[in-house]
């Protein structure tokens, strides 16, 4: 199985060093018509805001050390976000630590050993509002989402979506694949496909993930998949649709998704 080694994370990061000012380039200059913060580092610093009680940031990386002379010890190879976690996409949090081998409620590690790093930034407020805490993903610059994408070959990044932003009916329960990443683009189809689990065509735009700049994208290869879940899919995942409800109600179509998710992801890395 091809593993990242010291010596080519090294190469990567000095090519990317390279490219850094094209990248900067290509950076967008504003949010989204819709989004009131034009970075995470804008929303960070707005004195109106309390970390853990407006929004909270979580994140994981594996332990990575190499005592050897001799050998490398292979660096984490995939990163599993949710940028717009807890009431602002709902479900997307308990999507991402459930996908990145951690049960939403316990946070008990999946006995299979696949385990992943994962970070998510997540809307608290429990009486509405956390729309507004909604930075889009190109505009993404909190550190530690920079860092972990940055440090691994692969990303997936969950989203939910409208229907009609997935291009598909009413009350369709379907996921739109997009990201850089075409080869992990058909594993996802292939896998979701297996599940039974619908593929919406396409929404054009931010939706696709397809800007360099996307999160999911700043991964030591450039490319990245997200998934974007219509609201039907998500509100059919959750017994008891709240936050405190959804990490102890997951529904056999919430298992189904992971499933279908962490096969691809060891496919792809395999």
């Amino acid at each position: 199985m091809p593993i990242a080694r010291r010596r080519t994370v090294l190469a990567a990061l000095a090519s990317a060093a390279v490219a850094t000012p094209a990248l900067l380039a290509a950076r967008p200059t504003s949010a989204l018509a819709a989004d009131r913060y034009a970075s995470n580092t804008r929303l960070y610093a707005d004195p109106t805001l309390v970390e853990g009680t407006d929004y909270a940031r979580r994140y994981r990386r594996q332990p990575a050390f190499d005592d050897a002379l001799a050998t490398n010890t292979p660096y984490p190879q995939v990163a599993v976000i949710a940028p717009h976690g807890g009431g602002i996409e709902v479900g997307t949090s308990e999507l991402c630590l459930a996908i990145a081998g951690y049960h939403p409620a316990t946070l008990a590690p999946a006995t299979d050993g696949r385990l992943y790093d994962y970070w998510m930034f997540e809307g608290l407020r429990s009486s509405g509002g956390n729309g507004e805490l909604h930075v889009t993903s190109t505009n993404c610059d909190d550190p530690y989402a920079e860092s972990t994408c940055g440090g691994a070959r692969y990303a997936v990044s969950l989203h939910g979506c409208t229907e009609a932003d997935a291009g598909v009916g009413k009350d369709v329960q379907a996921v739109l694949i997009g990201g850089l990443d075409a080869t992990f683009r058909e594993l996802l189809r292939q896998e979701y496909n297996e599940a039974g689990i619908t593929l919406a065509g396409g929404g054009g735009g931010e939706i696709d993930g397809i800007h360099p700049r996307n999160i999911c994208n700043r991964t030591l290869t450039g490319k990245g998949a997200q998934l974007e879940l219509t609201t039907a899919l998500r509100n059919a995942m959750f017994g008891d649709n709240t936050r405190a409800g959804r990490k102890t109600s997951t529904q056999p179509i919430f298992g189904a998704f992971v499933e279908a998710t962490r096969k691809a992801i060891a496919r792809r890395v395999a």
